[in-house]
């Protein structure tokens, strides 16, 4: 099977690799801007003319889109979030239409959670920032295009390599910095979310890749249980033996005002895939914390 993985570089991009190329039979091609990759692409300025091409030189058995981004204005979220999955689809649609087509969408897409109650597929996607507004917007290019495609949504993601931008990854920097005894300020930890591992995230992706005939159009990717950030905090805290202070006084972010509780329902994608999230959430931070703060060897 040839897979063409795009995003590869990024935090789940690189456990998906590593989870794909671990396939029996599995061919991975890396799409992307970074020189030495199988296929040059840059998804956000690509147009699907010459990217069909490049597709129908070598047509892929399945497509996976971990390209995206977090931050950057307008024009970077709308161009790879937005306008990239619709290209990406227009051109397998020419090249490779029999292709399976796995795209990573984003909890943000959902927005407030309607009385607390889990998220559910079908349920309503209101996003209240230009970033979901944008990933559900690819998502939507995604679900219309006729292909033979589906979208896990997934929630927060944590584990190794989470990137400064996230709250695990902000949180072990910080805790780094400020050493054992130190002062680590953050906003305000009492937003609820539903945090899932990305080694989960990857399990997820090859199972969509390898699963036989159809699959929902959107699967939600989380661990099905609602915590609050603070237990993020708790966890590097105990992984790191922080011993100093840590003050809940600086800025917040303006989406846990705006989203305070949200969680995933997962038995979809229990019955669809036959996934489940597998490691529990203090793993993932001991794990994180490992990575970005190895010991060192004892000298001899």
């Amino acid at each position: 099977m040839r897979i063409l993985l795009l995003g590869a570089t990024g935090f789940l991009g690189r456990h998906t690799a590593a989870r794909l190329r671990a396939l029996p039979g599995a061919r991975v091609c890396v799409a992307g801007r970074t020189p030495g990759t199988g296929l040059s692409v840059d998804l956000a300025a690509a147009d699907p003319g010459p990217l069909a091409a490049a597709l129908r030189a070598s047509p892929p058995d399945a497509v996976v889109n971990c390209a995206g981004a977090v931050g950057g204005g307008a024009v970077a979220l709308t161009a790879l979030n937005a306008r990239g999955p619709a290209v990406l689809c227009a051109a397998l649609a020419e090249a490779a239409p029999r292709a399976r087509f796995v795209h990573l969408g984003s909890a943000a897409e959902y927005g407030p959670a309607v009385a607390d109650r889990p998220a559910t597929e079908t349920g309503p996607a209101r996003p209240v920032g230009l970033y979901g507004a944008t990933k559900l917007a690819g998502t939507l290019a995604v679900t219309g295009a006729g292909l033979d495609a589906v979208v896990l949504r997934v929630f927060n993601p944590v584990g190794p390599g989470a990137p400064p931008a996230s709250l695990p990854g902000r949180l072990a920097a910080e805790l780094r910095r400020a050493g054992p005894e130190g002062v680590v300020r953050v906003g305000d930890l009492s937003a609820h979310r539903d945090f899932v591992d990305a080694r989960d995230v990857a399990e997820a992706v090859a199972r969509s890749v390898t699963a036989p005939g159809p699959l929902p159009p959107v699967l939600n990717i989380a661990s099905g249980r609602a915590r609050p950030s603070r237990h993020i905090a708790d966890g590097l805290i105990a992984a790191a033996g922080f011993r100093g202070r840590l003050e809940e006084d600086g800025d917040g972010s303006p989406r846990s005002a705006a989203v305070p509780w949200q969680q995933a329902d997962v038995s979809l994608a229990a019955r669809a895939l036959g996934w489940a999230p597998r490691l529990p959430l203090d793993r993932s931070l001991a794990d994180l914390w490992a990575e970005t703060h190895p010991r060192t060897a004892e000298p001899a």
